[in-house]
């Protein structure tokens, strides 16, 4: 006697179907799995056989194989648990057919007394039934939500053992499917609960930051303790352009196979993800024995905020350099690779010095200048490199901490951000890969960043008397382009690139390359 159900092992992003055969024959009880099971798939049958007991629910006995194929890739998850358990209780059973059995794909881990736990990954494993032509997924209750914003797939929400059980046979104990307005879900959820009219003063810090999410620049902030660097940085996410559907999808994707969706069922506003200084390589890039996704693909389509940069671990930080040129991270094991997606800004704060107040014009510095260096010297050059904005942040003052009147609200900030994204869309329409100003290459920063004369002469001056690095060349370039998009300009106008020069002051001042 031999039943077939389907379910789905997370590889990478994606969700790889996974055919539990279940045979049992007659002879003294005994179970087995194969398919290369972890721990926790071994495990199962502990729980399944406490579940279907305290539900009263009973599968043959006999000598009992379950294979899960195909055999060569390692289930790992708890999440096998329903489905092992659907395939022994349907085992002989002339009421569930092998079509009816065919159409579902089915997941969620078992409480000993029957009911349905939620699991990591079910938005992935809808993804793939449609894909595959199921009729519809089985699901933990918890997680009908998230798997519910894939149309064309029916979601049933399970809470117990018995609930799957009738799904399958048809029964009238069969719970109702799952039903939710994709649009009506994906309008709801985003609402952002913090604004920019919360920021009192730090006027010119919102406008690079304007600038910033306009062209997708990375950006740096540099200012003593207390000046409102971090209360900037994640306001940033408020003011770009609003995630499409697609966008949402691939975002929720990725925070289902991390286990962070906290119930909800759409990631419908910008990620940010701030990491404290003491995370690993593996934390922030991903990997592991079975790799999971790290801070910078959870990241995806949002922003990554760096606070007290130079605190982090060096070879932490270094490893972000292909991620913020290729927008993805691949980690390779022995026996597979999996690709993550990680296309992300770049948002970092720090103190100018040890002691932080090495630009507060209220409190001393203690630090001598070898010190100060050796600071900064921590973050590389490559990596400072990749970063176009290094914006200077000063403490607020009483009188502009005392108005009384909200400062710009995200809404009217992010409408300029949207145009200068339309502009750049327009004009990379026949580019691949390039969305944005901060992504071109140096082809396209000769194409589309041409000076006039008195560009030019300001450029030059800007690098031989004020000691500007060559490599901040395109960067100034890049986010003189954007400035320019800003104002509806066609070209870059000596206005907007003295605007550019002075967000790498601090590139003159400290880094001098």
């Amino acid at each position: 006697m031999v039943s077939k159900v389907w379910s789905s092992a997370t590889l990478g992003v994606d969700a790889l179907p996974v055919e539990i055969e279940t045979n049992i024959v007659p002879g003294v009880p005994k179970y087995t799995v194969v398919g290369l099971p972890a721990g926790a798939v071994r495990e199962s049958l502990d729980r399944i056989f406490a579940a279907s007991r305290n539900t009263g629910l009973f599968f043959p006995r006999g000598k009992t194989t379950i294979n899960l194929a195909p055999a060569d890739v390692r289930k790992e998850s708890a999440s096998f648990d329903l489905p092992m358990a659907m395939g022994l209780l349907t085992v002989g059973h002339e009421g569930f057919t092998p079509e009816r059995l065919s159409s579902f794909f089915i997941t969620g881990e078992l409480a000993l007394d029957g009911k349905v736990r939620p699991v990591r990954g079910v938005l992935s494993m809808a993804m793939r039934a449609r894909d595959e032509g199921k009729r519809g997924v089985l699901v933990p209750a918890a997680n009908a939500a998230e798997a519910v914003v894939v149309e064309g797939v029916t979601v049933y929400p399970i809470k117990t053992l018995e609930d799957a059980y009738h799904v399958l046979a048809g029964g009238r104990g069969a719970p109702p499917p799952y039903v939710q307005d994709f649009k009506t879900l994906f309008d709801e959820a985003r609402h952002y609960e913090i604004d920019f009219a919360d920021v009192r003063g730090q006027e010119n810090v919102k406008r690079a930051l304007e600038v910033a999410a306009a062209g997708g620049h990375n950006a740096l902030m540099v200012g003593p303790p207390g000046s409102g660097k971090t209360m900037l940085a994640r306001r940033l996410p408020t003011i770009l352009p609003p995630l499409t559907p697609d966008e949402a999808l691939e975002t929720t994707k990725i925070h289902s196979i991390d286990g962070k969706l906290d119930g909800r069922g759409l990631v419908a506003t910008r990620p940010f993800r701030a990491p404290h200084h003491t995370i690993s390589d593996a934390g922030l890039c991903g990997g592991g024995a079975h790799p999971m996704p790290g801070e910078i693909s959870l990241a995806h389509n949002g922003v990554l905020f760096l606070d007290e940069l130079p605190e982090f671990k060096r070879q932490v930080l270094e490893v972000l350099r292909q991620p913020l040129e290729e927008g993805r991270i691949t980690i390779s094991r022995a026996r597979f690779s999996v690709e993550y997606p990680a296309r992300f800004m770049l948002m970092a704060s720090m103190n100018p010095c040890p002691c932080g107040y090495l630009t507060d014009p209220m409190r001393e510095c203690v630090c001598a200048p070898p010190h100060v260096q050796r600071y900064l010297s921590k973050i590389s050059g490559p990596l400072l490199d990749r970063i176009d904005l290094h914006i200077e942040v000063t403490p607020v003052s009483f009188d502009e901490l005392n108005q009384r009147a909200d400062g710009e609200p995200s809404e009217a900030v992010r409408a300029r951000v949207v145009e200068g994204r339309r502009v750049q869309a327009a004009r990379f329409a026949g580019v691949p890969g390039v969305y944005s100003n901060a992504q071109m290459g140096s082809k396209l920063v000769r194409r589309y960043c041409q000076l006039d004369e008195e560009g030019q002469k300001l450029m030059k001056m800007a690098i031989h008397r004020l000691g500007l690095s060559a490599r901040a060349y395109d960067r100034i370039l890049k986010v003189g382009r954007t400035i320019a998009d800003l104002a509806g300009s066609a070209s870059i106008r000596p206005e907007h690139l003295s605007e550019a020069i002075q967000y790498r002051s601090l590139d003159r001042d400290w880094w001098i390359g």
